[in-house]
């Protein structure tokens, strides 16, 4: 009789200690992703992005802030330092920097919400609680989930998030079209949970002042001709002129697109605010995200700066959609 208790409690007690360093449940992950995400106060997080275009890569680094309810700085800069761009969301607004150019555009919107972010932790976690038909996979030592996108980027279809078994941090996030082609690859080298921030730390006039210590003021020759670059994707439309004209003593070189869905394209050397201190523009408009740059969205246009470039896309044809998908393709590429 006594054998027989010792070896039930024996093998409860097994059980016990199996059950305990069993692997946690779906259910149990998702549990521990809503309860930190709803905990921590604020992030620090640091990121590789590569974005996938044709048989080229463009790789940016990337520095997330984030203190709740609603304070944001992601700072994108590309591999070879040309291109800098600062989005920063405060009690003010939305701003978008560009220190290169000594420029700042000011945005009444409520980004980053309403859409996925890949940078964003909270963004990432809400997307994998949010999708009912998300797949789960427990490995060695991450956590990986499949899920469903609500990037502006509508090719952007769907998205594997890894977080660490250990924090449940962010460790890598794919991003895929419906072909399951990978097309943005973020890395997230580290990330801190409830880390302190100065007062003054999201302020738009700190973060331009600083951000123009790292990052000179560009020189830009207005005498050199302007090398023309293409969007890969056209909706259809062919291009039907191209022309350079001069306006207000500046060279702009002109493509127009013809088809069901017409547009313009317009390059120029970007202009270079020579003020010390700049007034901030205000935009009556929203903030694109290009990927390679943040764009300015205002009626049926697109402008964004890249490498030196100010690129204005217009049309009365394109939806919104489509419009981003144009000025997204519009990148390194030198050929019609």
């Amino acid at each position: 009789m006594k054998r027989a208790i010792f070896l039930l409690f024996g093998s409860l007690f097994l059980l016990a200690v199996l059950t305990g360093c069993g692997e946690k449940s779906q259910e149990d992950v998702l549990n521990a992703l809503s309860e930190k995400s709803d905990k921590i106060k604020s992030y620090k997080m640091n990121s590789k992005m590569t974005f996938e275009n044709g048989e080229d890569q463009q790789v940016y680094d990337v520095e997330i802030w984030h203190k709740k309810p609603h304070y944001y700085r992601i700072k994108l800069e590309s591999e070879n330092k040309e291109q800098s761009q600062i989005i920063l969301r405060n009690d003010d607004g939305v701003f978008v920097l560009t220190p290169a150019l000594n420029k700042s555009f000011r945005f009444q919107s409520d980004w980053p919400e309403n859409n996925s972010q890949i940078y964003l932790y909270d963004s990432l976690v809400n997307d994998v609680l949010s999708d009912d038909d998300r797949s789960f996979q427990a490995k060695d030592k991450a956590y990986v989930f499949m899920t469903k996108t609500n990037y502006q980027n509508k090719n952007l279809s769907q998205q594997e998030i890894t977080f660490s078994k250990k924090e449940l941090a962010p460790k890598k996030v794919k991003v895929m079209d419906q072909d399951m082609n990978v097309l943005v690859t973020a890395e997230f080298s580290s990330a801190k949970f409830n880390v302190d921030f100065d007062d003054d730390a999201f302020d738009m006039e700190r973060n331009m002042t600083s951000a123009k210590l790292e990052v000179p003021t560009m020189a830009i020759s207005k005498e050199k001709a302007i090398t023309p670059l293409y969007p890969e994707y056209t909706a259809e439309a062919t291009i039907s002129d191209e022309k350079e004209i001069t306006k207000d003593g500046e060279k702009q070189l002109i493509l127009s697109y013809t088809g069901d869905r017409s547009f313009t394209l317009i390059q120029k050397k970007a202009d270079i605010a020579v003020e010390t201190s700049a007034p901030v523009q205000f935009v009556n408009g929203e903030p694109v995200d290009l990927g390679f740059a943040i764009g300015v969205k205002t009626g049926n246009s697109i402008s964004w700066t890249y490498n030196g470039i100010d690129f204005l896309l217009a049309s009365s044809d394109l939806d919104d959609e489509e419009m981003a998908a144009v000025a997204r393709s519009v990148q390194g590429v030198a050929s019609k």
